[in-house]
């Protein structure tokens, strides 16, 4: 078997996270996933992480998918507290680095959670 490039990684950790968000959460998910993007873009994604936080519930879970990601590409800590020392720590370069990967994996999540729900 080939190996992945970087872009079907992303594709498919994000069709396998938008099947159990969509699973949990239904249209929900599909459309939080849809407005993360522009959120992180406003506002920056350790505050858009803690906003996530302070909201719970399915706003976590995918705020969860989102660490996920992050940590198995670029080691960041997955969970919340690690992952935002680690953030408050980061130079910016780092940081852009980490706000960048997780734009091209959103990108992903938007199309497949879509996908996923179609059928609803």
């Amino acid at each position: 078997m080939a190996k992945m490039t970087l872009e079907q990684k992303r594709a498919q950790h994000a069709w396998e996270k938008a099947a159990e968000g969509v699973a949990r959460h239904g249209k929900d998910y599909v459309n939080d996933a849809k407005g993360l993007p522009a959120l992180i873009m406003n506002s920056g994604l350790m505050q858009v992480m803690a906003f996530l936080r302070q909201k719970g519930g399915r706003h976590e879970f995918l705020a969860g998918h989102l660490r996920d990601w992050l940590n198995r590409q670029l080691d960041t800590p997955p969970d919340f507290e690690a992952f935002m020392q680690a953030m408050l720590r980061a130079d910016s370069r780092r940081y852009q680095q980490v706000t960048t990967e997780a734009f091209a994996w959103l990108k992903w999540l938007r199309q497949m959670a879509a996908a996923r729900a179609g059928g609803e």
